[in-house]
């Protein structure tokens, strides 16, 4: 790899007029004159060129139950390597990583743990037992080209990939990331107006690429964060859940509570009754997974057909109690499709 002061020119971008470079890794499409980072804060114009300013510099490499992510049904009871760089292509003011994804020096985005290669970081996983690699607590598509230098190795050295995204990437970055792509869980926050307020983004390009993600068979679970005042209407949850269920009824479902933190500290957390509320609407509405998350209740698998118990799981502790060769142990029903074991 060629260093540079900027970092790893970046593999998705357009040259433009006068200098100019435009960034094609997510929606956000930046057109950048030189010097100017993008939104994300890590993707610089330098000498005409884009460049990931943080390629190779992590700051995080903790070992994580996949449970966490949350992918509920996605080799429950495996542990991976995450994964992540400063830096987010959203400004969400309720981000619950804030320090990472906002509140650094765009100068100086090094990292805790300095400069490390793709095959150092696989050879972290291995050395940790852990299953596979999350790029995970801000975006990955923001750092794509060391996510995927990074997948290509952890494929070959049979390790899985996991992405926690906000959905935003283009769809030339989801064609380049799928074929190493084991599973996603996607951020599906609310409403057009939610997203514009409160994300400074937009929800079309995020339901597009849900529904691209569906249809190449990504293993696709999605997250419905409960900001109250915000996105905690039954209506809201509705909205959500059509959506979801227009797909099938089958994508596990995740609300989770949230915490104040950064420009809504103001707010309470979420009621638990909210999350419960949102869980039971899209159980009633056909929704055959939805969970009730960063509760400690209402996390367990039951089977859709007879209703008995498949997954326990209790504060990171995965139990398959009800499953025996991909089938529910009890009626027989084929699990195949439902979970990846």
């Amino acid at each position: 790899m060629k260093e540079l002061d900027e970092g790893k020119q970046a593999l998705f971008s357009k040259p433009l007029p006068q200098g100019k470079v435009q960034c094609t890794a997510c929606n956000h499409y930046c057109v950048l004159s030189e010097g100017e980072f993008g939104k994300c804060g890590v993707r610089k114009n330098a000498g005409g060129k884009l460049y990931s300013t943080v390629y190779g510099h992590t700051q995080t490499l903790t070992v994580d139950p996949i449970e966490k992510k949350p992918l509920f049904h996605f080799k429950p009871g495996s542990h991976c390597l995450s994964v992540s760089t400063f830096g987010c292509n959203f400004a969400c003011d309720f981000c619950q990583n804030f320090e990472m994804s906002q509140g650094f020096s765009k100068e100086n985005a090094e990292g805790a743990f300095g400069f490390l290669e793709p095959e150092k970081i696989v050879q972290e996983a291995l050395e940790r037992k852990a299953e596979g690699i999350s790029y995970t607590y801000t975006e990955p598509t923001i750092f794509v080209e060391f996510a995927l230098d990074i997948m290509k190795i952890a494929r070959k050295k049979k390790l899985y990939n996991v992405w926690v995204s906000n959905g935003f990437m283009t769809e030339q970055v989801l064609e380049a990331v799928s074929p190493f792509l084991d599973a996603i869980n996607v951020d599906l926050k609310g409403s057009r107006e939610f997203y514009e307020r409160l994300c400074k983004a937009r929800l079309e390009p995020v339901l597009k690429n849900i529904e691209w993600l569906f249809r190449h068979k990504v293993h696709l679970e999605l997250t419905y964060l409960i900001v109250p005042g915000f996105n905690d209407r039954k209506e809201q949850f509705g909205e959500a859940i059509d959506f979801v269920l227009s797909l099938s009824e089958k994508i596990p479902l995740h609300f989770s509570a949230f915490h104040p933190q950064f420009k809504l500290s103001y707010l309470p957390p979420t009621p638990a009754g909210k999350v419960l509320e949102a869980q039971k609407l899209a159980l009633e509405k056909g929704v055959k997974y939805a969970y009730a998350g960063n509760l400690g209740m209402q996390e367990d698998s039951f089977c859709p057909e007879c209703k008995s118990l498949l997954v326990k799981r209790q504060n990171y502790s995965t139990q398959i109690v009800g499953i025996k060769g991909k089938k529910c142990s009890k009626c027989g029903l084929d699990l195949s499709k439902d979970f990846v074991f």
